[in-house]
This record gives C-alpha cells, structure tokens and sequence, in this order.
C-alpha cells in the first residue's frame, strides 16, 4: 500500500532514540523527509548519519524546553523544506515526579512532557493549515491507568491527551487531523536499562508481559512506529480526535484474565 508520503516533510521530536528512531526510520522508509529534533549525543549523530543513506534529514540539537528551541525547529523546517506537513510530538520522559517533590520539579514535568508540545503546535499550525497538515501526540497509558510516583508525567500526558481531542475539533476547519498513540509496555533501550537495573530483571520482565494479553509479549517500537505512519498518512484522511491504543490490550482488557497466580 502506498502511504503518498513521499517527500511529504515531518518533524519528529526525540526521533533519534527509542520510539521516535523506530517512528523516524518508518518515515523515511515511505519516502518522507525528515526532520528531527533531540537532545545532542553521539548516537544521535550516528542515527541521524544512517538514516541520511534513505532519506532527507534535518537534525536539530537541543533541549525542547530551553527557550526558543520549539520556534527554531518549525522555522528551520521552513526554510531547508519549505513546507510541515507531519508533526510527531513524541519526545517526553516520565522523571519521575511526585506529589512530595517541589513545585519548581512539578513546573519542570509539565515544560518537559507538555508545554513544549504547546509551543510546537502554535508556531507549526499556521504551515500545517498550508499543507492541510496534521499531528500525531505519542502519549501513554499511564493518562488514563495511573502508575504510581509519576504525578508530573501522568499530569502531562492527560493534558495531551485533551489537548488530541481539543485540537482535532478546533482546527478541523483548517483541514488539520490531530490523534494520539499510546504505548503501554514497549521495549526500548530506556527500558531495557531500567530492567537492567532491578536484582532479577528477567523475571519482572516475565511478570509484565505476563500480564499483557495478545501474545505475552511487550509491543515493539516497530509496531508502534508503522501505526503512527499509517495514521499520518493519507491512507487514513478520515482519523481524527482519536487515542489509539497500540498496547496488545494491555490498558483496557480485563487483568483477571491475563493475571496468573
């Protein structure tokens, strides 16, 4: 199936590691360009350098919350591509903050996970109005499930899953589609690392699949990556204020089905 993504150009927040290297290389294998945006590191670079053997590629360093990053990535878009016609905002990270830390680490939660999916989209929409654009939020499970000592990320990410809903009914004059992904428990090098860290890592990760009803078995980046695609794609034109769960129905299908004694 053609996507008609080819030369299409799409800004990929934190497309050089995890999920977004998955969503950022399923872009380019559909003939897309790419502009990517994350934290500076040498595997970053190294990314960003293979995937230039497939596709176009812009790389923007820098910290999405440092002031006047959001603004730079939409403007240096415009003038290397000329257009935006995709917007992924998927970089974020739950930090781990809780009700007990200070207010300053709540602010700092919410400018990491959710304000600056704000400033992109206000200094994107004017370019995506253009090109009939549209914007897909990489969101989680834990907005609507809860997790326990992640106030600040779930705080953020509920908000984001408000603002799918919110966006896709107020900018749908325009021509603008807005959905969300969610992942529940997908295995990424950030994952891996955390297990990694825990006295018997490979028997909680069989304690988390277990618990994961098609297939016992965590979603992978790719899976999520193909989705995200598929969904910005043209393909799928009439997806709009829409919360996709790619989580093997982790979220919503009954535990007592899938939790074993």
């Amino acid at each position: 199936m053609d996507l008609n993504l080819t030369d299409k150009v799409v800004i990929v927040t934190g497309g050089a590691k995890g999920i977004g290297a998955a969503i950022s290389q399923s872009f380019a294998a559909e003939g897309a360009k790419l502009v990517i945006a994350s934290r500076p590191s040498a595997m970053a670079s190294e990314f960003v350098e293979k995937l230039k053997d497939i596709s176009e590629v812009l790389y923007i360093e820098g910290d999405l919350t440092s002031p006047g990053i959001c603004q730079k990535i939409i403007s240096q878009t415009v003038e290397t591509f000329g257009q935006i016609d995709v917007l992924v905002n998927n970089a974020g990270v739950n930090d781990g903050c809780n009700i007990d830390d200070s207010l300053d680490k709540f602010k700092q939660s919410l400018n990491t996970n959710l304000i600056q999916v704000f400033e992109l989209v206000h200094y994107a929409f004017p370019h995506l109005e253009k090109s009939r654009g549209n914007i897909v939020n990489i969101g989680s499970k834990v907005a609507e499930t809860g997790q326990g000592n992640a106030t600040g990320y779930a705080a953020a990410k509920g908000a984001v899953n408000a603002l799918t809903r919110e966006w896709a009914l107020e900018f749908r004059m325009k021509g603008i589609r807005v959905n969300s992904i969610i992942p529940a428990e997908c295995m990424t090098p950030l994952y891996r690392s955390c297990l990694d860290r825990l006295p018997n890592p490979e028997e909680e990760e069989r304690r988390i699949t277990s618990m994961i009803p098609l297939g016992e078995r965590m979603t992978t980046a790719e899976e999520l990556a193909d989705l995200t695609v598929f969904i910005a794609s043209s393909r799928s034109s009439h997806t709009t204020g829409q919360i996709i769960y790619a989580d093997g129905g982790y979220t919503h299908l009954d535990r007592k089905c899938t939790v074993k004694d």
